[in-house]
């Protein structure tokens, strides 16, 4: 028998099926649950369990992983009916999504009141691809205890598994992660504009840069694509990213940080949502800048 936890995978989407994989592939035993049953089909064929209830989740797994688009979602799944508060078995929930980080602070306080189960807030950085090689940045925020004790787990995930500080620090730097992320999105649209209109060919730029300082992933991941306008297989939407900048912006105004290129790179993102492709590979932001 083995000596491995048990793990539970609530949100099987886009990041989260690579993720699962990889944990099956490890040998752990996954519990998956998942608003849209069809989506756990590729786990299940690889071994996974379906849970009926988050609940039902929960009281099968040593650990729950939560990768859920926004807020709304997470409460319904924790504290909605047939949720992770009324179990009374997992040691911890670790929360690979991003969200406010007042947000987690709260679910997390509701949580411990309702089960004595610890959150650890975990965003990830480096988009499918990273979720397939088990290459991700992790950053993680709550009780460094529980995050050293997931680390032979993350460790099948993760390049990176980052101790950040108390709840809500792993949001935190994320948060710092999309900024940077935000604002190189919108420069790499620019430039490949430029490039278009200036008559140089904007398929070429990522090879002429590589290795040079403009040289990013951003850059060689997302370049191509809008320079061919290819905006299928969405490695990460528009309004994923809108939703992160306004927490940005949200933060900062509440500390008096400075942040005049994210409140930039915002407003054409929203325009680009406001243009219908919000729910695309967020290299459509490249049409604002060709109208």
């Amino acid at each position: 028998m083995s000596d491995l936890p048990t793990i539970g995978y609530i949100g099987v989407g886009l990041m989260g099926e690579p993720m699962v994989n990889r944990l099956l592939d490890a040998g752990f035993t996954v519990n998956v649950w998942n608003r849209t049953r069809a989506k756990l089909d590729g786990v299940v064929a690889r071994g996974a369990v379906v849970a009926d209830t988050p609940h039902q989740l929960a009281e099968r797994s040593d650990y729950v992983f939560m990768c859920l688009m926004d807020a709304r979602a997470i409460e319904a799944v924790i504290f909605g009916e047939g949720g992770m508060a009324g179990s009374r078995h997992p040691r911890v929930l670790v929360d690979f999504g991003t969200i406010h980080p007042d947000q987690c602070r709260d679910f997390a306080r509701r949580l411990k009141d309702a089960n004595a189960m610890s959150w650890i807030d975990a965003p990830i950085s480096g988009g499918v691809p990273g979720a397939e090689a088990g290459t991700l940045a992790i950053m993680a925020g709550g009780v460094e205890a529980d995050i050293d004790a997931l680390r032979p787990v993350i460790a099948h995930l993760a390049a990176r598994f980052t101790f950040m500080g108390a709840q809500g620090a792993g949001l935190l730097t994320k948060l710092c992660n999309q900024i940077i992320t935000g604002c190189t999105m919108s420069i790499v649209a620019e430039a490949v504009n430029f490039a278009e209109k200036s008559g140089v060919d904007a398929h070429a730029l990522t090879e002429a840069l590589k290795g040079g300082f403009a040289d990013s992933t951003p850059l060689q991941l997302f370049a191509p694509r809008m320079a061919s306008r290819d905006f299928d297989n969405p490695m990460g939407a528009t309004d994923t990213m809108i939703k992160d900048l306004v927490s940005v912006i949200d933060v900062a105004g509440q500390t008096g940080a400075m942040t005049p290129m994210t409140q930039q790179s915002l407003e054409i993102l929203q325009s680009s949502s406001e243009d219908g492709d919000g729910q695309k590979d967020i290299s459509a932001i490249i049409k604002v800048f060709s109208r």
